[in-house]
């Protein structure tokens, strides 16, 4: 069994706590800007062992009463249909389905901002969707004079210029399906019409990493680098919390190098000071439930090398460019940590190369490391799978998991069907057998009961896998490395 390093239930109080806190400061009003995933924050979990992926959402239903949520989306990624890669759908729909999400947790959605829009762009259809759930749409326009000219920004030609989002609740979180979607554009302009209309609202952030009363070099904060070395974030001691206290803290190179502008931009619609430093504008609480620190740093540090080993697989396929691979190996190199650190690759790529085959490997809960290779019959992922999963359901070697007249009759049909010339059955046909087989085999029901013991376990194929078999992977919770090669 992992071992735990983290406190959710600690961190539910007292993260709340913060929150609320915060709401008094500002006469019970506060838009906060939600960074970050709402819902499955699985880099969390994998960093911080016994962080539940659904922390954030159980933190907002804490604060149910008194919240509604507006999403913010950038009209651009509307327009190029931009894909989150982690989930492979499209912004927009990412946005459809945060929406459906909460709504059936009963936490009210007060609006979409489609954020940037500029003439021309085409933003239709995501009206038609929106208008079609009886959720209103706004349209904030790029801020005449950002970011140089606070006189401006802050005035009828500026925030002015966009329309009020009437809203009700202390708590309005604001939040976005990716990054750069106008967030924080979206908090600013609420807080001039708030003023403008007498009420005492106030802004804060909500971000989960970096960790700010963690160390520089501190491995959750490098995680934080190598998850965003694509956005170019750089963590930084925050000189502003420097000069204000004479205390070190750590943020990142875009808060610290916007803050004098968003200081300024408050001060003028506030008319006074409310935050010294980037940092005093968060509400985080991650280190005060870490319980275990050694072991947090062990999952960081897996995490960099896991990271490292995706961008590499991302260059190969040109997703990402070679300043992205120079900036995730700089952050190997802090830690001095090598590829042959990550003890599932380093036995996978071993058997390939002395076995000469397609390996894939899993290493256990208990540090064993169960391999499968490609044959005929299976791909190496599948092989593996069903070796893993014999392993954790303690079934026989002998024990056939999948009948040999389905595992036929699949094969026979990929052989008339398929135009590839290897026609061995990958994880997700893999899958489909065993439910098929389960109906009639209680042997392999009691496997499938134990797949989720799979969950959290750590993965490396010798090769680059193709994009079914990745995410089934995924979905089984599996964290998986691959080396970069076809």
């Amino acid at each position: 069994m992992k071992e735990i390093g983290f406190d959710s239930e600690k961190y539910l109080k007292i993260q709340s706590e913060k929150i609320a806190e915060r709401i008094k400061m500002f006469d019970n009003k506060l838009y906060l800007e939600f960074g970050g995933k709402i819902f499955d924050d699985n880099h969390a979990a994998r960093v911080l062992p016994g962080f539940r992926p659904d922390n954030k959402i159980r933190m907002l239903k804490e604060f149910k009463d008194d919240l509604e949520v507006i999403f913010c989306i950038n009209a651009a990624d509307i327009e190029k249909s931009k894909i989150r890669a982690d989930y492979g759908i499209s912004y927009e729909l990412e946005l459809l389905r945060l929406i459906e999400k909460l709504q059936g947790l009963d936490i009210s959605i007060n609006s979409v901002v489609v954020t940037m829009y500029k003439d021309g762009m085409n933003i239709s259809r995501l009206e038609k969707l929106l208008k079609d759930r009886n959720i209103k749409m706004y349209i904030h326009r790029p801020t005449a004079g950002y970011p140089e000219n606070v006189d401006l920004i802050v005035s009828e030609e500026g925030y002015g210029k966009n329309p009020y989002i009437e809203t009700t609740k202390k708590l309005v979180v604001v939040t976005a399906p990716g990054p750069n979607s106008g967030k924080l554009g979206t908090c600013l302009s609420q807080l001039y019409h708030e003023h403008k209309r007498g009420v005492n609202a106030g802004y804060a952030k909500f971000e989960t990493f970096p960790v700010w009363n963690l160390s520089l070099l501190h491995p959750v904060n490098i995680a934080y680098e190598a998850a965003t070395a694509d956005l170019k974030d750089v963590n930084m001691i925050d000189p502003f919390h420097l000069e204000a206290y004479g205390e070190y803290a750590v943020n990142y190179n875009r808060d610290v190098s916007t803050f004098p502008i968003l200081k300024n931009i408050l001060m003028k619609i506030t008319g006074k000071e409310i935050y010294k430093s980037p940092t005093d504008m968060g509400v985080n609480m991650i280190k005060q439930c870490i319980t275990n620190d050694e072991v947090v740093q062990k999952a960081a540090t897996d995490e960099i090398i896991r990271r490292y080993y995706n961008t590499l697989c991302d260059f190969k396929n040109h997703i990402c460019g070679q300043d992205v691979v120079d900036q995730a190996k700089s952050l190997m190199d802090k830690l001095e940590l090598s590829l042959t650190d990550r003890e599932v690759a380093r036995v996978a790529n071993e058997t390939a190369e002395r076995r000469n085959v397609k390996i894939l490997a899993i290493e256990l809960d208990d540090g064993k490391i169960i391999t499968g290779k490609e044959s005929e019959l299976l791909s190496a992922t599948s092989a593996a799978f069903l070796n893993a999963i014999k392993e954790i359901a303690k079934i026989p070697d002998g024990e056939m998991l999948l009948s040999p007249a389905v595992l036929d009759g699949i094969y026979k049909m990929k052989q008339k069907t398929s135009y590839n010339t290897s026609y061995y059955l990958s994880l997700p046909e893999v899958l489909i057998a065993l439910s098929i087989c389960s109906i009639t085999n209680p042997i392999i029901e009691k496997a499938i009961r134990d797949l989720e013991k799979l969950r959290g376990c750590e993965a490396h194929a010798s090769y680059m896998l193709d994009q079914s078999e990745l995410n089934a992977l995924k979905n089984l919770g599996i964290n998986l490395t691959c080396e970069p090669k076809m």
